[in-house]
């Protein structure tokens, strides 16, 4: 059973125009609560030890520590919060220290606030999310990972390069998953893949945007996932949709 208890937060951005901005923005929805607000890491890590957030915001470009240089320390003082990168950063090597180092989202500042507003509730109710301008940047990391582990294993480590590989494949039940998509399923997983808002994909594929988001709560049962990345991530493992 989701908390239905409204979502606290902690907003953490250097800029007061936009700070001060986001916070009315976020205070006009009833499932949120923004309990404190800080300038910099430092002010961050009190405010986070003292307020105990379910959800803090964290810009990146902050001045002296960057946000994602805080992270292990916001985690570790506050290991009940789960946090977003709010950023305008869209450089691949700040995504992917973010999610390494503890961030459960990374989202850019351009995001509606609606959509804003949904992702920070399926933060707080365990999922992760990531812009959709970021995935397909996620996925490329992960692609190349998977291709520098198998360069770099020696012929006489190759079972264990094997096994290693096999681990980030589908699952059998997922392989039977993917073989349920419908073809419209699976140009949809590919567009996924690839970055593509659901806005994106119903320009892309000539359709309109509720019948992708239809499709794509297809795609989460029949695959058993939870977000696109986890989708993003399945269609770079399976062959088909390489």
């Amino acid at each position: 059973m989701k908390d239905t208890a409204a979502v606290r937060l902690l907003v953490v951005d250097d800029h007061n125009l936009f700070r001060r901005g986001l916070i009315a923005l976020l205070s006009r929805d009833t499932r949120l609560l923004v309990v404190a607000e800080a300038r910099d890491a430092g002010e961050a890590l009190k405010l986070a030890q003292a307020h105990a957030p379910d959800v803090i915001l964290l810009d990146n470009h902050l001045p002296g520590v960057h946000g994602v240089d805080a992270l292990p320390q916001l985690c570790a003082v506050a290991p009940q919060a789960r946090i977003i990168m709010l950023t305008v950063s869209e450089d691949a090597d700040d995504l992917a220290q973010a999610l390494t180092r503890g961030a459960a989202g990374y989202l850019l500042k351009t995001i509606e606030g609606d959509d804003l507003a949904s992702a920070i509730l399926q933060v707080r109710d365990g999922a992760s999310v990531v812009s959709p301008e970021m995935t397909g940047k996620l996925v490329a990391a992960y692609r190349q990972a998977l291709v520098n582990s198998a360069e770099s294993t020696v012929a006489t480590e190759q079972d264990d390069t094997e096994e290693t590989v096999a681990e980030a494949r589908p699952s059998s039940d997922t392989a039977i998953g993917l073989a349920r998509l419908s073809p419209r399923e699976r140009d949809i997983l590919r567009e996924i893949a690839r970055g593509a808002s659901n806005k994106g994909i119903a320009r892309t594929l000539h359709i309109a945007e509720t019948t992708v988001k239809i499709h794509v709560q297809h795609i989460f049962r029949k695959l058993n996932l939870t977000s696109r990345v986890q989708a993003a991530i399945f269609a770079v493992t399976d062959p088909d949709q390489a």
